[in-house]
């Protein structure tokens, strides 16, 4: 799967959050509860060293309750980190936060030294609703479209905490396919810079596998189709999205379906697991490991040949 991740955008925003760091007491990151491990930043955890973080899962509404529990014991065993499932589009969220922020860092939050939080997320999970929810007015602009946020900025939330933003982070390369996957899935990702069909693929491949009775009922299908291919059919047919000669205009279907999931018609889904991610992790760990032996191989024999 290939994904345009805009590398010299990400090392710009990398290098502005950088450069920040000393000013900062500690961190919000907002992460999709759908995709808690794949929206999670991994080059954060190296930049924050042992700042503390409130990790927020928002989109709950769209995320499985038992699930996001789940994600939010996983995530707590790490060192000052905390967990808040938010659905940003509830009333007096800002409260919790701010109770939180005060909690993680109890030594400041007075007029002459306010506790200064560095709020990042990866494009279209939430951030700029959120800066404005905790603003209490307009600051930041919203919209589905990622990367709407272009550059950093100093908010003063009038609570003796300042909030600097930063733009939506992603990162240059994801290691693990899965993740790219996920992320396409739920819309991290430029509509643009992915092919239609090979993440309604991929999600149907999950969906049948683990939400088969959810894609029956929204379809009204009388059987559970025997592959992705056959489930995509369906769709399209049953959407009327068809070519002359009654073939399956397969990127429309795909189109159809991946919108379905974005907006919750097939009902609350959490895409990944924390069992799910430990077995990813593995086998990602080992593919690395075995094209850096591969290189270092070739390399070696190159070597001897010169």
């Amino acid at each position: 799967m290939s994904i345009n991740w805009y590398p010299g955008h990400m090392h710009k925003a990398q290098k502005e959050i950088k450069e920040r760091l000393p000013e900062v007491d500690m961190f919000i990151e907002i992460l999709d509860a759908r995709i808690p491990y794949s929206s999670e930043n991994p080059m954060l955890a190296s930049i924050r060293g042992d700042k503390p973080c409130i990790k927020i899962l928002n989109k709950t509404d769209l995320a499985e309750d038992d699930k996001t529990a789940e994600w939010q014991h996983y995530l707590e065993q790490k060192k000052n980190t905390k967990t808040l499932a938010l659905n940003l589009n509830q009333p007096n969220k800002s409260e919790q936060i701010f109770a939180l922020c005060r909690k993680l860092v109890p030594n400041k939050g007075t007029k002459i030294t306010p506790i200064t939080c560095l709020i990042t997320g990866i494009p279209n999970v939430g951030k700029s609703t959120l800066i404005n929810t905790l603003a209490g007015r307009t600051i930041a602009k919203t919209g589905n479209e990622p990367a709407v946020t272009k550059t950093q900025q100093r908010i003063d939330l009038g609570n003796n905490i300042i909030l600097f933003d930063t733009p939506g982070l992603l990162w240059p390369k994801v290691e693990n396919e899965d993740s790219g996957y996920r992320l396409a899935v739920t819309g991290a990702i430029k509509d643009t810079a992915i092919e239609y069909d090979d993440i309604a693929y991929y999600a149907a491949e999950y969906l049948l596998e683990h939400h088969c009775d959810a894609l029956l009922e929204r379809y009204g299908l009388e059987e559970t189709p025997r592959d992705e291919t056959a489930l995509l059919e369906a769709v399209g047919k049953k959407r009327g999205a068809l070519v002359s000669g009654g073939k399956i205009n397969l990127n429309k279907t795909s189109a159809i379906f991946i919108h379905d999931y974005r907006s919750g018609t097939f009902g609350n889904i959490t895409l990944e697991t924390p069992a799910m991610i430990e077995i990813e992790v593995a086998k990602t760990e080992r593919i690395i490991a075995e094209k850096a032996a591969l290189k270092a191989a070739r390399k070696k024999s190159w070597k001897k040949k010169r």
